[in-house]
């Protein structure tokens, strides 16, 4: 596993509690414009350590993310008869930015691996802090094989061997700290490193539309039914729907970038607000990807 560190590994994970607390705020209030007594006050902080947190959260300053609120500007440009997948485009989720690229190898198991249920397999797996609160990630002899986020870890861990459940699980918490850090890391590109490999079980309806979800790159958004005519199959948007909402790598194989066609964020396994902090992360590093080139 990459051995990449980033500063909110270092923070407690209250951290995200707390921007996920503003984001829910802000989503209420930003035409008022809340400026940072107000926020730093919602937040339990001074406003000096709400700033700093924020800043190393979100990678520009609250200021700033005020303007990345997409889906709160897309229904303004709504008000005004935009089409609604154009209008939240338009409001900034139209490109990578600033963000890298994972590039990830989806790999699907065959029929006898699914059969054998991980036998003969080691799987390790641990638990890690990331920007959207602690998630277990594991890894097997074939790739990563699950990530997700954490309310209980029991029942994380139940989840994941329900999958495997002829695999035998090791812990390494280091190895999984590692690792997140080389998923969510915000300002390197994965030009330079290998591939992530990934190794997931499911139909192959389901890899189809997981396969399709790495193609929305980081930054923009897409909708259930651009989805579905994407993978040749327009009419089957639930379907797709089904396979978005099954998907075993939260974040990595990024079924928070799709939306329904009505512009409204939609259900997520993992939260809405979680969802809605996601998109809005990803808003505001392409927003700062803007600010650097238009300073060249």
């Amino acid at each position: 596993m990459g051995a990449a560190i980033v500063s909110w590994q270092s923070k407690g994970m209250n951290d995200y509690e707390r921007i996920a607390e503003i984001i829910r705020y802000l989503d209420e209030r930003h035409l008022e414009q809340p400026d940072l007594t107000t926020l730093a006050g919602r937040a339990g902080l001074s406003q000096f350590h709400f700033h700093r947190l924020f800043a190393v959260w979100a990678g520009v300053t609250p200021k700033d993310f005020l303007q990345c609120l997409t889906l709160a500007h897309a229904k303004e440009l709504l008000r005004d008869g935009e089409n609604v997948l154009d209008a939240a485009l338009e409001s900034g989720l139209s490109g990578p930015g600033r963000l890298h690229d994972l590039c990830v190898n989806l790999e699907a198991a065959s029929p006898g691996e699914l059969k054998s249920g991980g036998a003969g397999w080691t799987i390790t797996f641990g638990f890690a802090e990331s920007p959207f609160g602690k998630c277990l990630i594991a890894e097997s002899p074939r790739g990563l094989c699950h990530l997700s986020f954490v309310e209980n870890e029991k029942t994380a861990l139940a989840e994941l061997q329900k999958d495997w459940p002829q695999a035998k699980v090791k812990r390494d918490d280091s190895a999984a700290k590692q690792m997140a850090g080389q998923i969510f890391r915000q300002h390197a590109r994965s030009e330079t490193g290998a591939p992530l490999r990934a190794f997931v079980c499911g139909t192959p309806f389901q890899v189809r539309v997981w396969r399709a979800l790495l193609q929305v790159q980081p930054g923009a958004l897409t909708s259930y039914g651009r989805l579905a005519t994407s993978i040749g199959k327009p009419t089957a948007s639930r379907a797709v729907g089904a396979a978005v909402g099954q998907n075993p790598l939260a974040y990595l194989i990024p079924c928070h970038r799709v939306i329904s066609e009505t512009g409204v964020t939609g259900n997520y396994h993992w939260g809405p607000t979680r969802k809605r902090a996601m998109i809005a992360w990803e808003g505001a590093q392409r927003f700062t990807g803007v600010l650097e080139t238009a300073s060249r």
